[in-house]
């Protein structure tokens, strides 16, 4: 756990695809996600904690409609004027605070979100309400940190949990309804700490399915 402090993240979205590392990643996630379900032309999509759209983007040609979903009006922003200049007629956004008691609406055959759990203090709420929204045998795909030391971020500002146990994850993901829970590392990150050392972090792709 870290302290409470926010991140600012408004104030990050115009650069946040300026480092490659995080574009990787979010490309590594996206493969993970289409590995592991039928993506569809007919499916409608939710891609919650979006930032400025790495993996909704991704999966747009895919799918018949993505809505994205975040906390930070700049990261909205940043996706509102990338779906202009491409003239997507299927991605839709929302502003979005659980922490002030939205509520997410809609009904979603796939559920995606990528690093945005570890910025979560309470992870039981997201998965319940996503559980609501899933439409029947509907997936959610969640991707994040194995558990590290808190080196990943140069600043863990608003960085609550330093990655998650699968099996306690998993057992959430059961609890909140979600049947065939697997899990695979989809992506190795290797990235310089604070003393310059290379280091090597591993991200999970976790899928469940709601029942029919």
């Amino acid at each position: 756990m870290i302290k409470d402090e926010k991140r600012d993240f408004d104030s990050e979205a115009a650069s946040w695809d300026k480092e490659p590392g995080r574009v990787k990643l979010a490309t590594d996630i996206t493969d993970a996600i289409k590995n592991d379900v039928a993506l569809t032309s007919d499916m409608d999509a939710l891609d919650f904690g979006c930032g400025i759209g790495l993996v909704t983007l991704q999966l747009q040609p895919f799918l018949h409609s993505v809505t994205g979903v975040d906390g930070s009006q700049g990261m909205i922003d940043i996706l509102k004027q990338k779906i202009e200049k491409k003239n997507l007629t299927n991605v839709k956004t929302r502003f979005f605070d659980m922490e002030k008691g939205d509520v997410l609406e809609g009904r979603y055959h796939l559920i995606v979100s990528s690093m945005t759990f570890h910025h979560i203090k309470e992870i039981k709420a997201p998965l319940n309400q996503f559980y609501h929204v899933a439409l029947p045998s509907g997936y959610l795909c969640i991707a994040d940190l194995d558990p590290e030391e808190g080196l990943f971020h140069s600043d863990n500002r608003g960085v609550i949990h330093f990655g998650f146990d699968r099996d306690r994850l998993c057992r959430l993901f059961i609890e909140a309804g979600f049947e065939n829970v697997r899990h695979r590392t989809a992506a190795t990150v290797m990235k310089p700490i604070h003393d310059g050392k290379m280091v090597e972090f591993t991200v999970f792709l976790m899928t469940g399915r709601k029942g029919t």
